[in-house]
């Protein structure tokens, strides 16, 4: 990747409400949970482009600023984008470890965040099921709990193919992201029977794009959720700088909508 390019921490910033639904979601998560701990997640949807890679990666940095030591993996070996949202290389991922027995320790790569560590893809695989199906995933997830407070998995589509299949029988939890407004009811509930008959732990749905398909009293502005602090010595804007401003706020606002929401099971 090119020096100096931004990746996705640094377009997330922790004082917007996007970033205030993501710790709710992360608390909600880690209180969902009645026996034992959450360590390993997998994030997952339906059916392809609704968004559940920006989800898991937004998710994983709200834990590593929080705190939490914490490592994503990606493990869609058909379409993986994680090395791409945080500008890393793809090469020398989970695909090396699981298929070639490559040291799990040797992929781990570095990002911003001294608490967020990432697993890329590695290799592209033309038979995906094949290299997850075996003792492999388990013991890359049972060791990584032993060195991170939480891994964070982003997997396939769970309709599609049977990848996440394998992987999500080693995690302590799944969640399902929606995207509001396009992906159908017999879609959604044709994913949530397939986790619920192999009796995975599914934790809740995480619905993305509410902005564009739930009423408007689902947009922060109802809640009066915009508001500002002024700083001492601060001096409001000329109708100049009002105007120019405008535009800025107006995206801010269209991020924030884009908001979503964990719906315990």
């Amino acid at each position: 990747m090119s020096r100096g390019a931004l990746s996705i921490i640094d377009y997330f910033s922790l004082e917007t409400a996007f970033a205030a639904e993501f710790r709710r979601l992360l608390y909600n998560l880690q209180n969902t949970v009645k026996t034992g701990e959450l360590k390993a997640l997998l994030v997952t949807s339906s059916m392809l482009s609704e968004g559940k890679s920006t989800i898991s990666s937004l998710l994983a940095v709200t834990a590593a600023r929080k705190g939490l030591k914490t490592i994503m993996i990606d493990s869609d070996l058909r379409r993986p984008v994680i090395h791409k949202l945080f500008k890393l290389e793809r090469q020398h991922g989970i695909h090396e470890v699981l298929a070639e027995e490559v040291a799990a320790k040797s992929v781990i790569k570095k990002t911003s965040l001294s608490n967020l560590d990432i697993i890329t893809a590695g290799k592209i695989s033309a038979h995906p099921a094949e290299v997850f199906n075996g003792p492999a995933i388990g013991r890359l997830i049972e060791e990584m709990k032993f060195y991170y407070d939480i891994i964070i998995v982003d997997s396939a589509p769970i309709i599609p193919v049977s990848d996440p299949l394998f992987v999500a029988q080693e995690v302590d939890g799944i969640v399902l992201v929606i995207k509001a407004g396009e992906t159908q009811r017999e879609v959604v509930q044709r994913a949530v029977d397939i986790l619920n008959t192999n009796n995975f732990k599914l934790l809740g749905i995480i619905l993305n794009n509410m902005s564009g398909s739930l009423p408007y009293y689902y947009d922060y502005s109802y809640y009066g959720y915009h508001y500002d602090q002024k700083p001492p010595g601060f001096k409001k804007e000329s109708g100049k700088n009002k105007k120019d401003g405008s535009s800025s706020k107006n995206k801010n606002d269209d991020i924030a909508r884009d908001s979503i929401s964990s719906k315990e099971k």
